[in-house]
């Protein structure tokens, strides 16, 4: 799971900032978007106006309705005034926000060329916590129809604790935290949070793997208890108990005292939630050793496909399974399109961030548009990046619940799930 802290690489400094300053006037001048000189196409190389996914999240010619759509980014513009400078760490989170409201404007343009209209506003969230404070206030944010940001979990909060429209919908559109730190009813958390992970890798190890045993290794830090426990309560509730859970602290790579329990011909399945490298370097060795005498089925962290240190020659030895939400085909001929769509427009590559940029405008937008926002539940949509299936949760708004499982089968990942 690439959580939004995980950067990408960067632009040069000069030509960032000019695209960037381009681009906030453009937004800024521009009340009504104008559509793209060829909308994005999926595989079938029709306009996205005819394609079925479009169709199928109520797309359709629209009235001169015009939607208010507020983003919450952190372009850090305060970097840009005389005298000061970005540093590596707040130039990395405004890379982000140009990517992700590149995408974003990009989508909207696909849909203006169908017959809808909007108004994008743009607003620098600073990734301050006070300056998040200050936007839950502001008139214009106040009165739009869709508030999408800020992006990172302390910038949630501190808007999502003031801001409590019981009308007006705030999309968390990055951050995969937990929506139960922030209490806002109102809140759709577009970024599965780890919890709906686990319960898609216990869902898939009981329908697909059902072994007699599930061995938990720990390297013993809290954090992982985010997953192991809503994990180990997936696993009781599905197999009805008949699942056996066993749970061992790993030191340096020591998996003697499991010996005894684990079958020479039967399947047995490890569950390794750490993302610490050095024990992850120790543990994956001592499974690799022990899978020359016991099959050996292994399930890790989402955060794992981002790791350089962790070869895939040994993933895929080990039998590894991990979970995602952001998991992109690049060879897909809607990605493609995309891609080329997106070249054309900004002369550049499209980050991730550009990605869920447009797969959440497109969606949002289509949703908005034709008045289905509150209906978020009854529209699933099939994005670039991932799925949306939104549920509603009592208390904390919608979250989308939908992750893949994935398998290293000939050195790459493949989806089984």
């Amino acid at each position: 799971m690439i959580s939004v802290q995980n950067r990408l690489p960067l632009s040069s400094g000069n030509r960032w900032c000019l695209f960037l300053v381009i681009a906030l006037l453009a937004a800024a001048c521009s009340p009504k978007l104008q559509p793209v000189q060829q909308p994005v196409k999926k595989e079938t190389e029709k306009p996205v106006a005819k394609n079925p996914q479009a169709d199928k999240i109520g797309v359709k010619p629209a009235g001169p309705k015009v939607s208010t759509i507020s983003l919450l980014l952190p372009f850090e513009l305060q970097h840009l005034a005389p005298g000061a400078s970005y540093s590596s760490v707040s130039l990395k989170e405004a890379d982000i926000a140009l990517g992700y409201y590149r995408g974003f404007k990009l989508a909207l343009d696909s849909l203006t060329g169908q017959g809808y209209n909007f108004k994008l506003q743009i607003f620098d969230s600073g990734d301050e916590k006070a300056q998040a404070h200050s936007l839950a206030y502001n008139p214009a944010i106040r009165s739009s129809d869709l508030i999408v940001g800020p992006v990172f979990p302390d910038g949630v909060k501190a808007f999502a604790s003031v801001y409590t429209n019981a009308r007006q919908p705030i999309v968390s559109p990055l951050s995969p935290s937990s929506p139960a730190a922030y209490k806002n009813p109102q809140l759709i958390t577009i970024i599965p949070p780890l919890e709906y992970h686990a319960w898609a890798a216990a869902k898939y190890i009981n329908n697909q793997v059902n072994p007699e045993t599930v061995f938990i290794l720990k390297s013993g830090y809290s954090d992982e208890n985010e997953y192991i426990l809503p994990f180990k309560k997936a696993i009781d509730s599905l197999s009805k108990k008949h699942i056996k859970i066993v749970m061992l602290t790993v030191i340096h790579g020591q998996l003697n005292s499991l010996l005894p329990q684990l079958s020479t011909t039967g399947k047995n399945v490890f569950v390794v939630p750490a993302t610490d490298q050095h024990f992850l370097m120790a543990t994956l060795k001592a499974l690799d050793t022990l899978s020359s005498s016991y099959p050996v089925t292994v399930f890790g962290h989402p955060n794992w496909k981002n790791y350089s240190f962790l070869k895939t020659e040994l993933l895929q030895r080990l039998n590894t399974h991990i979970t995602s939400a952001e998991y992109v085909n690049y060879k897909a001929g809607n990605t493609l399109a995309f891609m080329r769509q997106y070249r054309d427009a900004y002369h550049v590559e499209p980050t991730l961030y550009a990605i869920k940029g447009f797969d959440e405008g497109l969606y949002f937008g289509a949703m908005l548009a034709t008045d289905n926002l509150k209906n978020i539940t009854n529209n699933d949509f099939n994005g670039l990046h991932n799925d949306f299936q939104l549920q509603k949760k009592a208390g904390t708004g919608w979250v989308n619940t939908h992750v893949n499982v994935y398998k290293y089968a000939n050195f790459e990942l493949k989806k089984v799930e």
